[in-house]
């Protein structure tokens, strides 16, 4: 699988090949205030990164917490998965999509060669709302697997921003290189109904979105700056060294694995559940946000970030107005709950909603930089 680039951060080469560019010392990391009113200006937030903070004590817990009575649902969900894919594609490169989509796409690569006997090739590029895929990253691969099927893989959509972004993101690259790639997206969650290969459609806590660059081979999120990512490199990323003493990525990955062979006659009829069922995406995830503008105020559906793992990003590296749940006591918001009462963010039930909760990001537009 290795094309001869030695990937950047903790993941182990034998998992994934990561095509992204080194920047650590390069890229500015600013407080997240000043970054947000920046973004809501008009600079992009892939120009730079927010500063990240080792997690507390207390939140710690509650990932451990976590990952003792959530493993066997991603394990659950990650064979079904590629079950589900390998049904249809035969022949698949996965494709990770950076950050989020590593850890996922590490599991389903795991699954598929000790439970199936399957090596498929696995990558992980960049993907970055209104810029697109890393394209140099993608000719790369397209140079070793020409006649493979290319299968992008993340964690969960949101209100279905990267589904969007990746189709309009194939059909520009198909343009320019007379290619006919195709906007193939695979998730384990799918609850903005935006996609047709997933194994659930509930927002449901997947371990791997409570920490930041501590769960995903300590690699901060993908960088585009022509200060320091020239024309022909591919896009970059900051690795936390100084976090390797914390470093969970592969406690995580190892405890799912394990889940695999305990889990196997569950995992082979979620799948036939899944391969029967009509999937056929309907934007629904889409359609609520807007209510929910509509609801607060906020035309700029940017501001909006539904589902667990988006909301967590909001606590996590954003300026949160509010967060809303569907319910102040549902056991898989309990990370939700003390990010929020660390960083002193209001919470407030709202049930009109097909998600667990939403993150809605303050409003700074024409705020003092």
């Amino acid at each position: 699988m290795n094309i001869g680039l030695q990937p950047p951060g903790s993941f182990r080469p034998d998992d994934v090949v990561l095509l992204l560019k080194d920047v650590t010392g390069l890229v500015e990391e600013r407080d997240v205030t000043v970054r947000e009113k920046e973004i809501q200006a008009g600079r992009h937030y892939s120009e730079d990164l927010p500063i990240e903070q080792v997690p507390s004590e207390a939140y710690l817990k509650v990932f451990h917490d976590l990952m003792e009575t959530g493993c066997r649902r991603v394990a659950l969900y990650t064979g079904a998965l590629t079950r589900l894919v390998l049904s249809r594609y035969p022949n698949p490169v996965f494709i990770s999509l950076v950050r989020a989509g590593v850890p996922c796409g590490v599991l389903m690569r795991r699954y598929a060669l000790r439970e199936l006997g399957r090596d498929i090739p696995h990558y992980g590029i960049s993907i970055i709302r209104g810029k697109g895929f890393d394209q140099n990253a993608l000719r790369e691969i397209l140079r070793h697997h020409s006649g493979a099927q290319l299968v992008f893989v993340d964690g969960w959509t949101g209100k279905g921003m990267i589904a969007a972004q990746l189709q309009e993101s194939c059909e520009a690259f198909n343009r320019e290189n007379h290619t006919a790639v195709k906007p193939i997206l695979a998730v384990l969650a799918d609850p903005a109904h935006c996609t047709d290969l997933y194994a659930t459609r509930e927002d449901f806590i997947n371990p791997s979105c409570c920490l930041n660059s501590t769960i995903c081979g300590l690699i901060s999120r993908t960088v585009h700056n022509p200060r320091i990512i020239a024309p022909n490199d591919f896009h970059g990323v900051r690795v936390y060294h100084e976090f390797s003493g914390i470093d969970l990525t592969q406690f995580y990955l190892d405890s799912i694995t394990a889940q695999f062979v305990p889990l196997r006659q569950e995992i082979l009829s979620l799948y036939e559940r899944r391969f029967a069922e009509d999937r056929t995406p309907d934007w629904s995830g889409m359609r609520a946000v807007r209510q929910i503008g509509e609801a607060f105020g906020i035309p700029d559906i940017n501001r909006i970030k539904p589902s667990i793992g988006e909301t967590t990003r909001v606590l996590l590296r954003r300026v949160p107005d509010r967060i809303l749940v569907q319910s102040l006591h549902h056991p898989d918001l309990v990370h939700i709950r003390l990010l929020a009462q660390e960083k002193g963010v209001p919470v407030a039930e709202y049930r009109d909603m097909p998600y667990l909760c939403c993150g809605l990001i303050s409003n700074q537009k024409g705020a003092d930089v």
